[in-house]
């Protein structure tokens, strides 16, 4: 008799499988790899909107988190996945100058923005109005991490790459039972691919298609993350990668050229220097109407759970909304009413 059959190894799958054989769970997770979103992430951890220079949401609770859990993984995995950057937003003008040292006059922005604009020239970039610093930023190598933790679970027997049936999957008092397995509890960590799920595909997950590309740059000289209307993460070797758009109607995981002239006129906004596209990926994003991830036990059954919709921000949401759902399963805690999927009860 397992713990816990987990279905999807993204960010999200990632953290509640790791939060359970932290507690000396055992587990299987079934995968057939079809949704790339955290794959292709840009992996960003910064607890700071730029576009608004407003708070993430629960960001210090995330943030407290976030760096003991990757610290455990890479010394589970023997590999590094974090890297610690600082994130640089570039100022187009003194307006946002002025809007800057506002927002660090919040009390809960105030740990994250550094008061000192940064006046270090980055060659290959143009920037007559400085940059302000966000600090306690960095980034998670998405795919390393992914590829990593499969080969891991692979060593133990602890993952099976294929489709997931839901017919085959029965449900009993007690327990589940999906063809030779049984579990005490089915953990649903899809993604987008939610939607082919008869247990949860009422919920209100949308989707947002993001487009990235990784570029060559042989004339910019970057060791930070620059962010503005794009984020541009160094990757080394004169490698970048760069994104992300947003389209809320696409859904495919396909490349578009309206993304790759949205990616370059951004990218030509920043850089004054020759670039060319290495790469160019898409994915779609498991977003939520309210901005807010689904994570939740089924309304009629206490054995089928859910841990999805962690939008834009899997590397920062993953690791505390898989403790809470770990701990409202394993302890009844409950869940915060802002996450719970009984939220959408009444709507659907």
């Amino acid at each position: 008799m397992l713990d816990y059959i987990i279905v999807g190894s993204g960010l999200a799958g990632i953290a509640f499988s790791e939060t359970a054989l932290q507690h000396n769970k055992a587990i299987i997770v079934i995968d057939n790899e079809s949704q790339n979103s955290s794959r292709i992430a840009g992996g960003l951890y910064n607890p700071v909107i730029l576009k608004r220079f407003s708070e993430v949401w629960q960001a210090q609770e995330q943030m407290a988190l976030l760096d003991q859990f990757y610290n455990d993984l890479e010394a589970k995995l023997r590999v590094q996945v974090d890297f610690k950057i600082p994130i640089l937003r570039k100022f187009f003008s003194i307006e946002e100058q002025n809007n800057w040292f506002a927002a660090s006059d919040n009390k809960n922005l105030a740990p994250f923005l550094s008061l000192d604009l940064l006046k270090t020239k980055y060659k290959g970039i143009h920037s007559p109005y400085d940059y302000g610093q966000v600090l306690h930023t960095g980034y998670v190598d998405t795919a390393l991490l992914l590829d990593s933790y499969k080969k891991y679970l692979n060593v133990s027997n602890q993952f099976y790459e294929e489709t997931f049936n839901y017919d085959l999957l029965e449900i009993k008092k007690d327990f589940v039972q999906y063809k030779h397995l049984q579990a005490r509890h089915i953990v649903f960590a899809e993604g987008f691919g939610m939607h082919s799920n008869p247990y949860f595909n009422l919920l209100p997950l949308d989707g947002t298609k993001g487009e990235l590309f990784i570029i060559k740059a042989l004339n910019l000289y970057l060791d930070v993350i620059i962010n503005t209307s794009v984020f541009i993460i160094p990757l080394g070797n004169h490698l970048y990668k760069v994104g992300a758009t947003y389209n809320w109607k696409d859904k495919t995981d396909l490349p578009t050229d309206e993304g790759k002239e949205e990616l370059l006129s951004k990218i030509n906004e920043i850089l004054d220097c020759d670039f060319e596209v290495v790469k160019h990926f898409a994915g779609v994003r498991p977003t939520v109407r309210d901005r807010k991830p689904l994570v939740g036990t089924h309304p009629n059954n206490e054995r089928i759970h859910i841990l999805n919709g962690l939008g834009t921000r899997g590397v920062m949401l993953g690791p505390s909304m898989a403790k809470a759902l770990f701990e409202s399963i394993e302890y009844q805690q409950p869940l915060s009413k802002e996450i719970d999927i009984k939220r959408f009860d009444k709507k659907r």
